[in-house]
């Protein structure tokens, strides 16, 4: 491939209506360029990238009634970080919702699994174990408490 270059690259420095400014860009004009390219790209969100999250709900926070927690699924509660599951009828779990591999939210809660769209991670409702990676450790359990029909971050 190195060689290819150097033959297009030959050819524009032969070519008779191109000057030496445009056949030879200095090494230092082309990193320039690059790197200010890089840098408003950087400045910009891309799906797949983790995305700034606001902090943790403080405790004792009213989430919202169980009738909200399907069985065998969950809910996101993303301004609190949270996402409570209820992997059989009348067992409530709750885990941070931000994935383990690079911080962003999970976006969903299906199949048995909450799913991190970024890259592909997938938990367990039940425990929170890694079910698909790239993540590397479990989602970090949360303390609810269950009174009535009310659901508390505690």
């Amino acid at each position: 491939m190195a060689h290819l270059g150097a033959v297009v690259l030959h050819h524009v420095r032969r070519h008779p209506l191109k000057g030496p400014a445009v056949d030879a860009p200095s090494r230092r004009t082309i990193l320039t360029g690059a790197a200010a390219g890089l840098a408003t790209v950087a400045g910009c969100a891309k799906y797949g990238e983790p995305q700034s999250t606001p902090a943790p709900a403080p405790a004792d926070t009213l989430l919202g009634p169980t009738a909200d927690i399907p069985v065998g699924g969950g809910k996101i509660f993303a301004p609190q970080q949270v996402v409570v599951t209820q992997p059989v009828q009348g067992t409530f779990k709750a885990f941070s919702s931000i994935c383990t591999h690079q911080s962003c939210p999970v976006a969903s809660v299906a199949s048995g699994t909450i799913n991190c769209d970024c890259h592909g991670s997938k938990y367990a409702v039940e425990d929170g174990s890694v079910q698909a990676g790239p993540a590397p450790r479990p989602l970090p359990p949360k303390q609810i408490t269950v009174s009535g029909d009310a659901i508390t971050l505690t």
